[in-house]
């Protein structure tokens, strides 16, 4: 088996990651966080958020909403600009991105359609009545939330550029290229940033920019020999661009996009100051007034987790073991009652499991053989299991079993939380 299949299942056994609407055959390129998923998710974005917005005292937070006036869209040129080009096999009848399928079906190598255009925006209605006056889209990117926001931030906080804003929240394209589990999904989350700053600047901050992504993106547990940086090309670049570059991650399935860094000069503050009739302009103290330009750090979720789940998967004989940094682990310690047909060890076992979970999460596993719990956990990512047995009951400690050496020590009871703090921020 694949190491890309082997993720799946292991996503899927743990309760990583489902098939979006499996019961009912499923929905292409849709995908559920489970339990687990939720939580490395949610400790992704902690991590983002406590390193780009809340260690920094130029970057403020905001939270965009899914639906916005159509009129942004038309003003970002998203309407018109965003379009992908499309073609299909004569042979097999599978669709493709032009730029994906070249001058044959790259799945069977048959004759392909003239190409056609297509605008990836999700389109719905507003109110009863499906008319074009009731017309709004799903968000495609969350960029454009921050941009009709900027003269709120500069109204309620007055910063002094260079400065950011800073959100994390879901994007929908109706994406024709599937498949890579969930690299490419209809609905995804961006962690976004757009960083004003002075034109004569940009170099400067383009480069600044590109080295806190890349050390952001290693802290999470990233060898760095999978990782290289690809300038695109002209023909490449978006319509608000002048130059972007992406971060590339050694995936199963080759090198592949990860992240965006892109220039986009003073276009979206320019666009929606003209369409909406409301100046955007930054205001210096001396009454100067300009444009800000922008450098915008665009970073997946979900393409994160899945380099993290790539990079954290080992085989260690006949275990499968998830190495994530404990920060990152879904889990951080399991407890077992070394016995579970004991009702003394099960009782105290579960007070332990009481005095942990207020401060950590924490996983209670009384079933079957020790061993099988153990193996259980390495797969879940879960750094420590605690085992409560008989000597437990007269020591007041318990066994810590180490995920990824599999060494065993005793630790008394009431310290417990105070080597787990230790252990987990190292």
């Amino acid at each position: 088996m694949e190491k890309m299949e082997k993720i799946v299942s292991l996503c899927k056994r743990r309760g990583f990651i489902y098939p979006g609407s499996e019961i009912y055959g499923g929905l292409a390129n849709t995908f559920d966080l489970g339990p687990l998923g939720v939580e490395l998710a949610n400790n992704i974005k902690a991590s983002w958020w406590k390193t780009f917005v809340q260690n920094r005292d130029d970057i403020y937070g905001l939270d965009g909403g899914i639906l916005m006036s159509p009129k942004i869209w038309d003003a970002s040129g998203h309407t018109k600009g965003f379009i992908d080009v499309l073609v299909d096999c004569k042979k097999c009848k599978k669709r493709f991105r032009q730029d994906h399928a070249k001058d044959k079906c790259p799945d069977c190598g048959g004759e392909l359609t003239n190409p056609r255009k297509f605008n990836p925006m999700f389109k719905t209605f507003i109110g009863p009545v499906e008319q074009d006056s009731s017309i709004v889209y799903l968000r495609p990117e969350t960029a454009q939330a921050i941009f009709v926001n900027f003269k709120n931030i500069i109204d309620s906080f007055h910063p002094k550029l260079p400065f950011g804003i800073a959100q994390i929240g879901k994007a929908f394209r109706n994406e024709i290229t599937l498949g890579n589990f969930i690299f490419r999904k209809l609905e995804f989350e961006q962690m976004e940033i757009e960083y004003f700053i002075k034109q004569e600047n940009w170099k400067k901050h383009f480069e600044n920019w590109k080295k806190e992504m890349e050390k952001w993106f290693l802290g999470l547990g990233i060898n760095k020999k999978n990782i290289r940086w690809r300038n695109h090309k002209k023909d490449e670049l978006s319509h608000y661009s002048k130059k972007t570059e992406d971060i590339e991650y050694r995936f199963p399935f080759g090198f592949k996009e990860l992240y965006g860094l892109a220039y986009r000069y003073d276009y979206d503050l320019k666009q929606h100051s003209n369409a909406s009739g409301k100046e955007l302009k930054y205001q210096e103290v001396d009454n100067n007034k300009f444009f800000p330009h922008v450098i915008e750090p665009s970073f997946g979720l979900e393409r994160t987790i899945l380099a993290v789940l790539n990079e954290a998967y080992h085989e260690d004989g006949k275990r499968i073991v998830l190495k994530l940094k404990p920060s990152l682990a879904p889990i951080k310690v399991a407890i077992f009652p070394l016995l579970s047909n004991k009702p003394e060890l099960v009782k105290q076992a579960r007070k332990v499991y009481d005095l942990l979970k207020t401060r950590f999460v924490c996983a209670w596993d009384s079933r079957g053989n020790i061993g099988k719990r153990y193996f259980a956990q390495d797969e879940a990512g879960t750094p420590f299991c605690l085992v409560f047995d008989f000597d437990s009951l007269k020591d007041k400690s318990v066994t810590i079993r180490h995920r990824d050496t599999m060494k065993q020590e005793r630790i008394k009871i009431d310290e417990l939380k105070e080597y787990l703090n230790k252990k987990l921020n190292e």
